[in-house]
């Protein structure tokens, strides 16, 4: 190796890892905009978002950057994963105008503000015309990105590179017609009693404190805070957590915390030696949403853990009216609600599969955004067999589309699909699970994935990630098989 090569992979590096902890800077500002911000300083964060885009912008469409990426050569193997990041990164980065760029960055910091308005008065007027300017801005990246090609792809391959729409749209048809056979059987099934009652915020806070712990988040390196809409943020040393409390509805709190705990292990777990750099985040939010949605689910609302649940929630609240058996049930009730974020697992990935196809339809030019709300009641309608009954629980639930992320919601289908697949492989490992779970052990768990998937972070392409994690190509089957095993028990079919 030339010492030109040797000095051009020295200067790379140094400037990735500088761009990499701005971009932690930029997060940061995300997360305070959510939880801490004062609502009255909205249009001054927009302005220092955009200013940080610019700069982040800047440094990864640098000709220099490009120079190096043209002649450097990688040590080993996580160096030859760091360049073909860096240099998908640059190709796409020099394809966007930088205004461009910063005009996004600024239109989505307000829009979201905006978007919380309309959502909390059930005022869709209010939204639309922003919500036109930030599909009408994405549609120009895409346009710019996918030079010739489907609009959409370029936006998804954002969030998953190396799949199409087209291979997504696919899945959902081979998946739908289990998902809806299954749902058809449930809801013919008579339901289990609800959990009811009321539980104090200051109890939901201990007990999600107790479970993020439980589950191996390290609350050294991370915090809980409220938000309305849970997310993850961060990465490494600093990875941020929130949930919301509904105090007649316990499990808001508590499943949102482990689906956010899932992403914040990945992010926490990912070898240091990565830090600062394309290896250090998760790969894919694929991937990203199999660790949230196998905490969540596959292990959160297993009947072991939920055994463990129960005698932890009786404790902090006393007498819940429900003996063990009987909360297993009422966790994974299911029912057609609105809102994809409470939805059970036999409903979720339809509330998935119509959210792919009308913002696929909104990329193409083939829904306008006018008439989104009609077109998103009368798909829910048909869907779910109930009329809509005010924005907050239709088209304005999400904070998705506020902030430009088109081509982020099939990621969380494909979670669920991955996550399906790595908890066969986790059981025919850990065959002592369901004891660990029972004794509120998910760690085991946690250490499982942690050596097969989150250490790697960004080291794999995703689909070859999960590969290697299971022993096996990943495909939908495990999922299905697995709804159909716990469902059909469940509901005595």
């Amino acid at each position: 190796m030339s010492l030109h090569h040797n000095s051009a992979w020295g200067d790379l590096v140094a400037h990735e890892r500088a761009t990499w902890a701005l971009a932690q800077v930029m997060g940061r500002l995300g997360w305070d905009q959510e939880t801490m911000m004062p609502r009255g300083a909205a249009g001054q964060r927009s302005e220092e978002m955009a200013a940080l885009e610019g700069v982040l912008h800047a440094r990864r469409t640098d000709p220099q950057r490009g120079e190096w990426l043209a002649v450097a050569q990688a040590p080993d193997a996580a160096g030859e994963a760091l360049l073909r990041h860096a240099r998908r990164s640059y190709a796409r980065n020099t394809r966007v105008p930088a205004d461009l760029a910063a005009e996004l960055a600024r239109t989505t910091s307000l829009a979201q503000g905006i978007w919380a308005e309309a959502r909390a008065r059930d005022d869709v007027a209010h939204f639309l015309p922003t919500l036109a300017r930030v599909i009408d801005l994405r549609r120009q990246e895409a346009a710019a990105l996918a030079q010739g090609g489907d609009l959409y792809d370029a936006l998804l391959n954002d969030y998953e590179p190396g799949i199409t729409g087209a291979e997504i749209a696919a899945m959902f048809s081979r998946m739908r017609l289990r998902v809806v056979a299954l749902r058809e059987k449930v809801l013919g099934a008579p339901p289990p009693a609800p959990l009811r009652g009321e539980f104090g915020r200051e109890g939901q806070l201990r007990l999600s404190r107790k479970l993020a712990e439980a589950f191996g988040y390290d609350l050294s390196k991370g915090r809980i805070d409220l938000a309305v809409h849970p997310f993850s943020s961060g990465s490494g040393a600093d990875v941020r957590i929130t949930t919301r409390v509904n105090e007649v509805d316990p499990f808001n709190c508590f499943y949102s915390t482990i689906h956010e705990v899932g992403h914040a292990c990945y992010e926490q777990n990912i070898l240091e030696s990565y830090r600062f750099s394309p290896l250090g985040e998760g790969v894919s939010m694929g991937v990203h949403e199999s660790q949230s949605r196998i905490y969540e689910n596959q292990m959160g609302r297993s009947r072991p853990f939920t055994g463990w649940l129960h005698g932890q929630m009786t404790g902090e609240f006393g007498d819940l009216g429900l003996d063990a058996e009987g909360f297993y049930r009422a966790v994974n009730r299911v029912q057609p609600g609105f809102i994809r974020t409470e939805a059970d697992e036999v409903h979720y990935n339809l509330h998935i599969m119509m959210r792919f196809d009308l913002e696929r339809a909104l990329i193409a030019g083939d829904l306008l955004p006018a008439d989104l709300e009609s077109a998103w009641n009368d798909r829910f309608q048909h869907d779910f067999g109930v009329a809509v009954d005010r924005p907050s629980h239709g088209m304005l639930q999400d904070v998705h589309w506020s902030v430009g992320l088109f081509g982020y919601f099939p990621t969380y289908s494909l979670g669920n699909v991955y996550a399906g697949c790595l908890m066969k492989a986790l059981r025919a490992d850990l065959p002592g699970i369901d004891a660990d779970l029972a004794a509120g052990r998910p760690t085991v768990a946690t250490e499982w994935l942690r050596g097969k998937v989150q250490q790697h972070g960004g080291l794999f392409e995703p689909r070859e990630t999960i590969a290697r994690a299971c022993g096996f190509e990943p495909d939908e089957g495990p999922l299905l098989d697995y709804l159909d095993a716990k469902f059909g028990e469940l509901y005595g079919f």
